[in-house]
């Protein structure tokens, strides 16, 4: 994964956390529905980069 698109994923991340807190902090049901999908959406990310990357790895060994 490049290190921009870690970046992008970890700060995602790290927003859906925070709005996690919030909610169980306010108790508010919207902030932690948001903070669901946020985390979701990184975790998307995550195995999309992470896929990217093996394929790039098998198309590499087989071009060597």
């Amino acid at each position: 994964m490049s290190l921009e698109k870690h970046v992008e994923t970890t700060a995602k991340t790290l927003e859906g956390k925070i709005q996690e807190a919030v909610g169980e902090l306010t108790g508010d049901q919207r902030e932690k529905l948001e903070d669901k999908a946020k985390q979701a959406e990184a975790a998307a990310r995550q195995v999309v980069e992470d896929t990217r990357e093996s394929i790039k790895d098998v198309v590499d060994e087989v071009m060597d």
